[in-house]
């Protein structure tokens, strides 16, 4: 009897076990079915999307009337963010499709900053339309060659799957049919980047001044080490493991550690001229005996030690036992927004737990300001009668061409809510308005 109940039980776990691996494979099925689906789908958008590119950009050229240049501009940008949503749904994972995405930007970036001028008072540039034409032509390429990929892998009703597959698997026998036809695409494309893009049209102004404030001899591992010592608060280089970038970094660094008496401090330094770029020292926090205003004094003696001046609060608060404080620089009594630094003070004892001041050197500079030409007063009649100013200031701010303006600053509230309004200085355009969230406006310091 027993025997016959074992029989069973064993019956029944051996069908479960069968049902349940069953469940699996169906689940992964659909599971791979789904992606199979979107990454055809994001394939076939893509290549619509460049066909519609290639055909809107040619309309853009032949219309001869700026008041229809601009909306249709707009319109090619649009194509351009879909394209490039289409571009990050693909499994390119492991397949540089990096040209095509910055050709793509490159195209937003000029489409963009000419729909948002004037066209009637600031029209198209002969370069400008220059540069128009080699987007007609250059896209049209890549339409030719996105049109051929389709082609095959319809043809011979081939699966992205199997792409991915064949990227995974280097060694494997798989048709990469569609690998190589974006690997052609992507190669059209470096061709362009080499013989036809001109960076001056296509770009932002806010890089054209990256990182000219790190300056000064470029400094040795040792000095790294000691510089390293000397922030960190310790007494042995002997206990921080130091590393240096490779080449084609945006900014040479060294990279330094230490791990000691239940302390973890990272830091980066510029290899020219020895900045501190950012800092962070992990370790428990005690019980908390200053108080924010004197974390406040601790941070801006810190910033004075490491040579940072004209720094200004710009806010605070506190998360836990520590403070985190916000400066901005100010020149002439002007605050530059993307001069910033943050600062971190452990409330238990002073200590400086973080810097973070990559913002500053990317963008620090000595900057020519121009006199406000509207009025705070003039300024104030553009923001919404219903708000009610509380503060206000001129600052420097990057406007969304990325092109730093002068502006009047006004904190507001209305209703129940804090905002920010910037109203262009020198055309009294509303620029920016940005609202504030509870942790943003804690002004307070006790």
């Amino acid at each position: 009897m027993i025997r016959w109940i074992l029989i069973a039980l064993l019956s029944v776990g051996v069908a479960g076990t069968a049902f349940w691996g069953y469940q699996e494979h169906q689940e992964k099925n659909a599971i791979l079915v789904q992606a199979e689906n979107t990454y055809q789908r994001s394939f076939h958008e893509l290549t619509y999307h460049m066909d519609l590119l290639h055909d809107e950009i040619g309309t853009a050229l032949a219309m001869n009337s700026d008041h229809r240049l601009s909306p249709q501009m707009v319109e090619i940008w649009r194509l351009t963010s879909e394209a490039q949503s289409n571009v990050g749904q693909l499994p390119l994972g492991l397949l540089p499709f990096n040209k095509t995405e910055e050709f793509l930007s490159n195209i937003g970036d000029f489409t963009y900053r000419t729909a948002v001028r004037n066209l009637d008072d600031d029209p198209l540039t002969d370069e400008e339309t220059k540069t128009l034409k080699q987007l007609y032509e250059q896209s049209a390429d890549i339409e030719n060659e996105l049109r051929k990929v389709q082609h095959l892998a319809l043809e011979n009703n081939l699966r992205w799957m199997d792409v991915q597959l064949a990227l995974a698997n280097e060694d494997e026998q798989v048709d990469n049919t569609i690998i190589d036809g974006l690997k052609t695409v992507e190669k059209t494309v470096e061709g362009f980047k080499e013989t036809n893009v001109d960076s001056s049209v296509i770009g932002t102004s806010a890089k054209q001044h990256q990182y000219q404030f790190l300056n000064g001899k470029k400094i040795s591992e040792q000095e790294a080490l000691e510089i390293s010592k000397d922030i960190f608060g310790i007494r042995d280089t002997a206990d921080i493991t130091i590393a240096q970038t490779g080449e084609g970094a945006d900014v040479p660094l060294y990279s330094a550690s230490y791990d000691a008496n239940g302390k973890h401090g990272y830091i980066d330094l510029s290899q020219q001229g020895g900045k501190p770029l950012s800092m962070l020292i992990n370790r428990d926090v005690g019980e908390k005996e200053l108080s924010l205003n004197d974390g406040l004094k601790k941070a801006e003696t810190y910033m004075k030690e490491l040579g940072f001046e004209d720094m200004e609060l710009f806010q605070s608060g506190q998360y836990g036992n520590t403070g985190a404080y916000t400066f901005l620089y100010n020149q002439d009594g002007v605050r530059v927004y993307s001069d910033e630094i943050e600062v971190k003070v452990a409330l238990d004892n002073g200590e400086v737990l973080g810097l973070t001041a990559l913002n500053y050197y990317m963008n620090h500079k000595e900057r020519e300001l121009p006199e406000p030409t509207v009025s705070s007063e003039e300024a104030k009649e553009v923001v919404n009668p219903n708000v009610k100013i509380q503060e206000e200031y001129l600052a420097v701010i990057d406007n969304d061409l990325g092109e730093e303006i002068l502006v009047h600053e006004f904190l507001g509230v209305y209703g129940d809510d804090t905002y920010r309004i910037f109203i262009n200085a020198t055309s009294g355009i509303e620029e920016k308005v940005e609202k504030l969230g509870g942790t943003e406006i804690n002004y307070a310091i006790n």
